[in-house]
């Protein structure tokens, strides 16, 4: 059986399989990305290859309704949520088109002594390895290949093996916006060929959306070969509340930040705490919204993925947590529910939930509050609702976090820079800083 096969989740049916790459089909993705980033990449112009993104763009929107569908049999995306991908994934190509002759211009600095003048001169790197993650097939590729295709830096691809269809149609995109052979390569690689790829002299650096796990790995790898990294990687983002003019408002809130993509989302609200005065009430309305959306949830990507939390909830139900639920799984279908009196010394504490349960906990002040927000191991986003500015950003500065959003849910946009601190991995993506990872900023100084 290859390793890279469409499985719908909401029926276990396999809908078909994709050959796994040759060592041979590896180093030819390799030499061609060499070969298209020492000829393509450096006899071309920013604005040149603005205009090849800007088509990329161009043929997502044409190409929404087909490449929505796709990733709705691959993991169980809700087709709205799909087609709100491709479109988010078009406005970042778009993004970059607008933005990358301002981004990459020349930096003068000024000297502090002597004659003469000296700038920064924004270079592509070379060949760089993505390796991308299962639940947003277009939006994480989006995020990783626009800047650097801007930057003239060319792209080896390894999707997630459940993966493969969404994989060839933005394989497609990029040969049918005109990119050279070599320019973005799409390789359905195993582990083992991609560890040997990133410690191969023609790649330069490599970038990895996934789980802790897998970031650990390649970050050894990278370091012991001496290639730059960046790592996206799990989070449990703590959603605050400390005080509220409309509190089913609120509620609303709390809800699509934890059942966006069936709560299948790194930045997801996950950990939602609550002030004691706010407490009860903000459990009963969010309990009974939360079974409300029983019927209509989306499966998760996998019956694996299910059995995974279906795991940490029974161990956390088993340290003494409380479990209110509706329905029964099914699957890759995993009811919804609210765990409360989760133990901090419970395994499951410590642990990402990656689907659609949620833990909610009291907390008697603000510092209380941060200090329960901050004890966990990852530090990717963060949520803050209260009435009171100045606490705004009294705790957005205390937060342990990469991103801290304040009274809003779903307030990402292409201009925002993504990304974490702690185990939430390093590295920024998106807006002008996702264009000065993968760079060489050249100092040239003329006397």
């Amino acid at each position: 059986m290859s390793l890279y096969a469409v499985v719908d989740p909401a029926t276990g049916q396999t809908v078909r399989e994709y050959p796994t790459a040759t060592d041979e089909q590896m180093q030819a993705a390799l030499s061609a990305a060499e070969k298209a980033h020492r000829e393509w990449s450096r006899g071309s112009t920013v604005v040149e290859r603005a205009e090849l993104l800007r088509k990329v763009a161009e043929l997502h929107t044409e190409r929404r309704d087909e490449l929505a569908k796709i990733i709705q049999r691959e993991m169980g995306k809700p087709l709205d949520q799909s087609l709100g991908e491709v479109d988010f994934s078009a406005a970042i190509y778009q993004y970059y088109a607008d933005n990358a002759e301002k981004f990459l211009a020349d930096e003068p600095i000024d000297l502090v002594e002597g004659e003469g003048t000296a700038l920064i001169r924004r270079n592509s790197i070379g060949v760089l390895i993505g390796i991308m993650p299962w639940n947003y097939p277009y939006y994480q590729v989006a995020r990783f290949a626009g800047p650097n295709l801007a930057l003239g830096n060319t792209i080896v691809l390894k999707h997630a093996p459940q993966c493969p269809e969404s994989a060839a149609a933005l394989h497609q995109i990029f040969t049918d916006a005109g990119y050279p052979e070599g320019a973005y390569v799409n390789v359905y690689a195993t582990n083992e060929q991609i560890a040997d790829a990133i410690a191969d002299p023609r790649v330069q650096g490599v970038s990895l959306t996934g789980s802790e796990r897998a970031g650990a790995a390649v970050a050894e790898i990278a370091g012991r070969n001496l290639k730059k990294v960046v790592l996206e990687l799990g989070g449990s983002d703590p959603f605050i509340v400390l005080s509220s003019e409309d509190l089913d408002a609120t509620v609303k809130a709390a809800i699509e930040g934890r059942f966006e993509n069936t709560g299948q989302a790194c930045n997801a609200a996950k950990r939602f705490i609550v002030a004691e005065d706010l407490y009860d009430d903000f459990v009963g309305r969010f309990t009974a919204e939360v079974l409300a959306t029983a019927d209509g949830l989306a499966p998760l990507s996998s019956v694996a993925a299910a059995d995974r939390l279906s795991e940490q909830v029974q161990q956390a139900i088993a340290e003494g947590a409380t479990l209110v639920s509706e329905g029964d799984r099914k699957g890759a279908f995993f009811p919804p529910a609210v765990l409360t009196n989760v133990s901090r010394d419970s395994r499951t504490y410590r642990e990402e939930l990656f689907g659609p349960v949620a833990t909610i906990y009291k907390v008697r002040s603000e510092d209380e509050a941060v200090e329960l927000a901050n004890d966990t191991p990852f530090g990717l986003g963060s949520y803050v609702f209260t009435t009171d500015p100045d606490q705004a950003y009294r705790v957005a500065d205390s937060l342990e976090a990469g991103m801290v959003f304040v009274n809003a849910v779903g307030a990402e946009g292409v201009e925002l820079p993504f990304g974490g601190v702690k185990r939430s991995g390093f590295g920024r993506e998106l807006g002008k800083y996702g264009i000065d990872e993968f760079v060489n900023k050249k100092l040239i100084r003329v006397s």
